[in-house]
């Protein structure tokens, strides 16, 4: 669990990174023609990794499991939601919101994916887990809250609350595509995002700004977005999508640090506030221990593993690890401490 805590808060980290080198670029571009800039960004900057990759070990053995056929009927639903239906619901809405209440309902995001997860997904989380999602949470709210004028019509804030809901959908399909190659799920969700998005802002007025900036746009999108999603997936696959929705909510808290000297801004008593609760509710997420008796039914599928207790098989031949191939899970009973990966959505 220990390499899942890492990746997720890894993520948070590196997408926390972008909101104040956003700031910067954001007069140039517009919010619609920037979120097209880092997708694509995040796409083509880890198509050419991959490229580089192969080049570089042509007839390596896979290390992850490769997209099938069956995957990119989920994966187009993960690209419309939180691709593409959420940015735009999500802009609609803040245009008839004030800044404020757009920033508090952007937290729903958060809670709705843990709503979905365990409601729908058959994910489970303990009281202790689910306090701390609770207090980094509110921690991310006390950052975006201030005294502010407070307004908007109720079609503004429906939209924020339906973008938070798609992104919600799109953690949670994303995880069900987690067993796969994060790397290919991350450059084809930027490819295929970032070029609507571009299209989207071009056909509605926007217009390309100087070269020097789209480049910027996009270096932060490589490594902000297209990092940061492989790191996310990966996390998804080991604790679930509702735990690491609980630990990427400490990325604003990254943002608002970095701000502090590249925009000259300043921390105040709400930073030290959401500080304290994000370090109480991650201290309580990585704490939570889980285990009972369980039973695993007979499965066959395809993911990258090592050879642990749930992996047991033998090879003709030495292999590195992780590597990816078709294997069968024997049925088996056991108890363990466990979280909601790929091998334990039961029901509690």
């Amino acid at each position: 669990m220990s390499a899942g805590i890492s990746s997720a808060l890894a993520a948070a980290v590196l997408f926390g990174l972008s909101a104040p080198v956003s700031k910067l670029l954001l007069p140039a571009t517009g919010p619609l023609l920037l979120a097209a800039l880092l997708y694509l960004g995040a796409g083509l900057g880890l198509a050419a990794a991959t490229l580089v990759a192969a080049r570089e070990a042509p007839h390596a053995a896979p290390r992850e499991a490769r997209l099938r056929g069956v995957d990119f009927l989920l994966l187009f639903f993960v690209i419309a939601t939180g691709g593409v239906a959420a940015p735009v619901f999500m802009l609609f809405g803040l245009a008839r919101v004030s800044a404020v209440v757009g920033s508090l309902l952007l937290n729903l995001e958060t809670p709705l994916t843990i709503l979905l997860a365990v409601m729908l997904f058959r994910e489970h989380l303990g009281r202790r887990a689910a306090a701390g999602a609770v207090l980094t949470a509110l921690g991310a709210a006390t950052l975006t809250y201030a005294p502010d004028d407070v307004h908007g019509d109720w079609r503004g804030a429906a939209a924020v609350v339906f973008a938070c809901l798609g992104w919600a959908v799109d953690n949670n399909l994303t995880q069900r595509l987690s067993v796969r190659d994060p790397v290919a799920i991350a450059r084809t969700k930027g490819l295929v995002a970032g070029t609507f998005m571009l299209g989207l802002a071009l056909a509605t007025g926007s217009m390309l700004p100087a070269l020097a900036v789209v480049l910027a746009a996009l270096a932060v999108g490589f490594v902000s977005y297209g990092f940061s999603i492989v790191l996310a997936v990966r996390a998804m696959r080991i604790l679930g999508a509702a735990r690491q929705a609980a630990f990427f909510t400490t990325a604003p808290f990254v943002g608002a640090v970095l701000a502090v000297p590249l925009l000259g801004e300043r921390l105040g008593p709400s930073h030290a506030v959401a500080a304290g609760l994000m370090v109480l509710g991650v201290f309580l997420l990585v704490t939570e221990t889980h285990g009972h008796r369980h039973v695993h039914e007979a499965l066959e599928h395809e993911h990258a593993h090592f050879h642990d207790e749930h992996h047991q098989h033998e090879h003709p031949e030495p292999v590195l690890e992780p590597h990816a191939h078709l294997h069968r899970h024997v049925p088996a009973e056991h108890a363990h401490p466990h979280v909601s990966d790929v091998h334990h959505r039961h029901r509690h």
